[in-house]
């Protein structure tokens, strides 16, 4: 509970359904998963030695004290995916009509080519396995490629020193993001209700107030960005979530053991179901307020995945680069 008074009263929240985990969430994962890798330098060196074939790798890491420059181009390599949404130079591509958010059904969808892809591929972020609390019927299954198909797929090139540094660089980076991405209970899952029949987005549709009543506020209108911001500012710099890493507990060793990515998606949809969607978040379509128990709960439900999710990702790594 002590950064909850510290990072959550400070909250500065998007009501923008853009990301899972915002870049202090994304960062805190592979600040963890890379000290994770500490007794195997090894790894270490192999993963920085491809991230230096990112283009904006040298950008992270100007100016940064050389004791941590590999763990701070690590960690921002970890929120590329999110900036290439935004960079002008990527595609929002897909489905008509999706902003990007589904995947139009052709080969393009699972390309993996490297850097030279300008695709921002929103729908890898994310896999939509649906619920109804009141029973709407029939539900759609997930939308392939999602989270799910391209961990599987990107843990696999990386394994193959056969296949071009470039391309094994840039799966190394969708890696780094999406194995946090699939930790975020809200990108795991899709609820569907009488209220919302078509599903809600991963939580995208779920309006809420934070509330002015308690010690903790925010500043969110979905419930899905309130989820991606909640352990602390975007704006925040790497040394600051280097910094914050010792107030994140010790995952435990056989849920960290877990490798398997089906996995990761099944409690992160369990957890959505029991926290996420944890009262005061009602099934009707109106705005919720939140109160400070559900804050307090979402907290440190979050830094309970992020935590696992950077023990996973170390030893993805690990097994991947041996």
């Amino acid at each position: 509970m002590k950064r909850v008074a510290a990072a959550v009263f400070c909250l500065a929240l998007s009501s923008t359904p853009v990301f899972a985990w915002n870049n202090y969430g994304h960062m805190a994962v592979a600040a963890l998963a890379w000290d994770n890798l500490s007794d195997k330098p090894e790894i270490q060196a192999k993963i920085t030695a491809l991230l230096k074939l990112n283009p904006l790798y040298s950008t992270w890491t100007a100016g940064v004290p050389e004791d941590i420059q590999d763990k701070v181009g690590f960690m921002k390599a970890a929120t590329w995916p999110d900036i290439i949404k935004g960079d002008g130079q990527h595609i929002a591509d897909g489905a008509p009509g999706s902003n990007g958010n589904r995947p139009a059904g052709t080969p393009d969808d699972s390309r993996n080519i490297g850097y030279i892809d300008n695709f921002m591929h929103k729908y890898w972020h994310f896999i939509d396995e649906p619920f109804s609390p009141d029973h709407v019927s029939p539900l759609p299954q997930p939308e392939k490629p999602n989270a799910q198909t391209q961990i599987a797929a990107f843990r696999k090139t990386l394994s193959d020193p056969s296949v071009d540094e470039k391309i094994r660089s840039y799966d190394l980076t969708w890696l780094l993001h999406l194995v946090g991405d699939v930790h975020q209970p809200l990108h795991a899952t899709s609820r569907f209700t009488q209220a919302l029949p078509a599903g809600d987005n991963g939580g995208n549709d779920v309006k809420i107030k934070c509330g002015t009543h308690t010690q903790v506020s925010c500043h969110a209108g979905a419930l899905h960005s309130f989820w991606d911001d909640v352990l602390g500012p975007s704006s925040a710099t790497p040394e600051a979530v280097i910094d914050g890493q010792a107030d994140f507990p010790d995952p435990d060793p056989a849920l960290a053991a877990i490798a398997d990515e089906k996995a990761w998606i099944k409690e992160s949809f369990d957890k959505a179901k029991a926290v996420a969607y944890a009262q005061p978040i009602g099934a009707a379509n109106k705005p919720f307020t939140l109160t400070k128990h559900y804050k307090d709960q979402a907290f440190l439900t979050a830094q309970e995945r992020v935590s696992l999710a950077g023990a996973r990702l170390a030893n993805l790594l690990a097994e991947a680069l041996k």
